[in-house]
C-alpha cells in the first residue's frame, strides 16, 4: 500500500475519506457503526447548540466507548470515566473547550478527568472543533513523519501529531480539516479489521 500521507493528489484523499464509513463497517464490531454515526453527527451538533460548548457525563462515556470500539478496549479506563461526577465533567469540559483554538490546552484540561488521556480528550475536542483538533489515533500516528514506534499518548506527542495533521489539511485545501485528514488516513490503512471485543 502506498503512503497516502505523501500524496498531494486530492482525489486520493477524497477516495480514502469516502471509504471511511465502509471501513467502519468492515471492523466487524456490532456497535461501532452506530457509535460512529453518533460521534460524527449527533455529538458535534449537540455541542454546537450549547451557549457554552461542553460535553455531558453521558456524552463523555459514550465517546469513550466509541474510541475504544474503534481501537483498543480498555475496561478500566471506561470505569474511571464513568466515575467522574457529571458536574465536574461539565465544568472541566467547558473550561477546556473555552481554551480553543490553543493547540494543546483543551486536551490538557480534559485529561484532568479520571480515565481521560490525550486520546479521549482529543475525541471531545475534535467533536467540538474539527477544524482545529484531530482525534489522536495510533494507526494514523504511525503514518505521519516521525510516527514510527509505539505511540506514547503524551500531550507533547499529540501536539506534534495535531500540528502535522493541521498542516496536511491546509496543504490539501478545499475545506479539509485535521479531523477529516485523520479519518482519511485511518480508512486508508483499513482501521483494525477483525478486532474483536
Amino acid at each position: 500500500m502506498t503512503s497516502l500521507w505523501h500524496s498531494d493528489d486530492p482525489a486520493r484523499w477524497r477516495a480514502a475519506l469516502a471509504d471511511y464509513d465502509a471501513t467502519i463497517e468492515r471492523q466487524g464490531v456490532a456497535s461501532l457503526p452506530e457509535h460512529d454515526r453518533w460521534y460524527q453527527t449527533e455529538l458535534p451538533a449537540a455541542i454546537a447548540a450549547r451557549a457554552t460548548p461542553h460535553v455531558t457525563h453521558d456524552e463523555l462515556v459514550r465517546l469513550t466507548e466509541w474510541k475504544m470500539t474503534r481501537g483498543v478496549w480498555r475496561a478500566r479506563n471506561l470505569v474511571l470515566v464513568r466515575g467522574n461526577a457529571p458536574a465536574l465533567v461539565r465544568e472541566t469540559s467547558q473550561a477546556a473547550l473555552a481554551a480553543a483554538p490553543h493547540p494543546t490546552l483543551p486536551i490538557k484540561r480534559l485529561a484532568e478527568l479520571a480515565g481521560v488521556g490525550p486520546a479521549t480528550a482529543s475525541a471531545a475536542a475534535a467533536a467540538a472543533f474539527p477544524d482545529v483538533y484531530p482525534f489522536f489515533d495510533e494507526l494514523v500516528f504511525a503514518q505521519i513523519p516521525g510516527g514510527a514506534g509505539p505511540v506514547k499518548f503524551s500531550l507533547g506527542e499529540y501536539a506534534r501529531y495535531a500540528e502535522a495533521l493541521r498542516e496536511r489539511a491546509a496543504s490539501l485545501g478545499g475545506g479539509w480539516t485535521p479531523a477529516m485528514a485523520e479519518r482519511a488516513l485511518w480508512a486508508h490503512v483499513g482501521g483494525k479489521v477483525g478486532l474483536t471485543r
